[in-house]
């Protein structure tokens, strides 16, 4: 560990702070349908989708029909995005000649893309045709991430309102978080990133002479598009195989750090869009502290263990550390134009927003490293979550350590004037169970399958950890790899893409139920018996709940990965 690699994490936080307010409260004005300064350019636009759309904008929905909007969307897109793939090779824009893609892939691929996991078994610049990355991939960062926030407005909406039976409209929802926020956003930092050097373009793949006189293919395509909003949608699909690692996907440290703020700024911004929503913003201030000690400490336990590197290379040298010969720390897997400590930050927060970008291998960190990831998925996502996904996932944990801290000092439970009754409870046992469910029956049926452990590179405790790594990926629509599995086989394609279908849309489902029901209840005045929200003691009581329902879900599978690979690594 160094001061400078300390400093680098301050600086990315504090930075990172500096933008909650300001977009927060941006965010909250789109979604009222407050005039911004962007109104008088976008708001034309706005009334002409609407206008062809056929959706009346003053028209509510309840949370049923919000819900069905939600799922027939998304499968629309799952059907357009798999036909796109299929066919691609009749298309255009495909300057390097790639046939259709298997089915099996292409169905997994389009599921993974509109659920916003962006999980790919493919290597984007071999696979991918430039239509198929700009009009299908693209296009669902853009959509899968709108109606991820779009869900989260409902859930606020619900809040806010007193014997109500409508959550608002899916379509406006949709309309104005692609239109107001995501597209100018994404436009700003996709040229930021071609004048950093992220490629742009049109033309097929260049060739190139090497020293030794052999040709190298090197690819090109209409990356910074791509790249700009997969991190700011929390989508994490790299146009290149190897993703925010490649130098045409994020050549600088200067990239690097603008695209860790890029897929964060938005999930912390909106503690501060709910608490203007809520008319009381400490509840999003309380919410954001929580997420921050989370992240913080998750991202300083992964740069410890980086730093400190692999003790069993001591024995390969006389007399010697395991830091005197990895005097850096373990960069195994990592770029030498990031280095360890801005590595291990993008490692941690990429799983904590359900980004799921990289830019090192995963598979390369040292047992507690590579566990730091894991548990940032398994936590639920919610510090602070991908866009929209993660703020309604803690506001889960919220009504559930208000309902549980309730219950045992006697107050009653309640949250922002809303009373927690039974039925809120059932629909959020639902939404915290749903994920290990699928998780760890989907890694456990892995481990039991010949065919399946065949696509495991390594034997034992980590072979195990990179089949559990990649369910939770899937179930937690986060897509990041631990790369070293041969995941794109019929097995892995087919069972990946059932655990995204579940863990996107059977979370959606009972959240909008949710929605719904606290719509339905009165408010009630604040009294001496409603428990306080937003004091360090809740945020603690808060962070608590989140770990141990983390722990208690996952220890005993971490324990036959990570945990019992680092004991075997440290010669216990």
């Amino acid at each position: 560990m160094t001061l400078v690699g300390w400093l680098q994490i301050v600086i990315f936080f504090g930075l990172l702070l500096l933008v909650v307010k300001p977009l927060g409260a941006y965010m909250a004005r789109v979604y009222g349908g407050e005039r911004t300064f962007l109104t008088p350019i976008l708001r034309p636009v706005e009334r002409l989708v609407f206008r062809l759309a056929g959706v009346k904008a003053e028209e509510e929905m309840d949370w049923k029909r919000y819900t069905l909007a939600v799922l027939a969307f998304s499968l629309v897109g799952v059907f357009f995005l798999y036909i796109l793939q299929r066919v691609q090779h009749l298309l255009p824009l495909n300057p390097m000649g790639f046939g259709p893609v298997a089915p099996d892939l292409a169905l997994n691929t389009a599921v993974s893309f509109v659920t916003n996991t962006n999980w790919q078994a493919y290597g984007g610049e071999t696979t991918m045709s430039f239509l198929t990355q700009m009009m299908g991939l693209t296009v669902q960062n853009f959509l899968s991430a709108a109606a991820g926030m779009a869900v989260l407005m409902a859930l606020i909406r619900a809040f806010t309102r007193h014997q109500a039976s409508t959550v608002g409209n899916f379509w406006v929802d949709l309309t104005r978080g692609t239109l107001y926020i995501f597209l100018p956003l994404s436009f700003l930092l996709a040229l930021t990133l071609v004048a950093s050097g992220v490629v742009q373009t049109l033309a097929p793949s260049a060739v190139a002479t090497t020293l030794q006189g052999g040709e190298q293919v090197i690819a090109l395509g209409p990356a910074a598009s791509q790249v700009a909003i997969k991190h700011l949608g929390t989508n994490g699909g790299g146009f290149f195989n190897a993703n925010a690692a490649h130098p045409f996907e994020n050549p600088t440290p200067l990239t690097n750090l603008l695209l860790m703020l890029a897929e964060t700024a938005i999930p912390v911004a909106l503690t501060y869009t709910f608490g203007r929503m809520v008319g009381n913003t400490r509840q999003g201030w309380a919410i954001l502290a929580a997420m921050l000690v989370l992240m913080v400490g998750f991202t300083a336990l992964a740069y410890s263990a980086e730093a400190a590197g692999n003790p069993r290379l001591a024995a390969l040298g006389v007399n010697q550390t395991a830091s005197a010969l990895q005097p850096g720390g373990n960069m195994e897997g990592k770029e030498l134009r990031f280095g360890i400590a801005p590595s291990a930050t993008f490692a941690t927060i990429t799983t904590g927003t359900s980004s799921g970008a990289i830019n090192s291998t995963h598979d390369s960190f040292t047992p507690l490293g590579g566990l730091i990831p894991l548990v940032m998925m398994q936590l639920g996502e919610v510090a602070p979550g991908g866009v929209g996904s993660g703020l309604y996932g803690m506001l889960v944990f919220v009504l559930i350590a208000v309902f549980v801290a309730g219950l045992m000092v006697g107050r009653t439970p309640e949250y922002l004037g809303k009373k927690i009754e039974p039925f809120e409870m059932k629909m959020a046992a639902l939404i915290i169970l749903i994920m290990p469910i699928v998780v760890l029956g989907l890694t456990a049926l892995a481990v039991s399958l010949d065919t399946a452990r065949a696509s495991i590179s390594n034997p034992g405790p980590h072979g195990f950890s990179q089949v559990l790594y990649a369910f939770t990926s899937q179930g937690n629509n986060n897509g990041s790899a631990f790369a070293g599995l041969n995941v794109n086989t019929p097995f892995y394609n087919l069972t990946g893409a059932l655990a995204m279908f579940i863990s996107r849309f059977w979370l959606i489902i009972p959240t909008l139920a949710l929605a719904g029901s606290l719509a339905a209840k009165k408010k009630v005045p604040i009294g001496v018996g409603t428990l306080p929200t937003t004091t360090p003691l809740f945020i603690a009581w808060l962070i608590v709940v989140i770990i141990i329902v983390g722990a208690l879900n996952f220890l005993p599978a971490l324990a036959l990965g990570p945990v019992i690979e680092h004991l075997i690594m440290a010669g216990v």
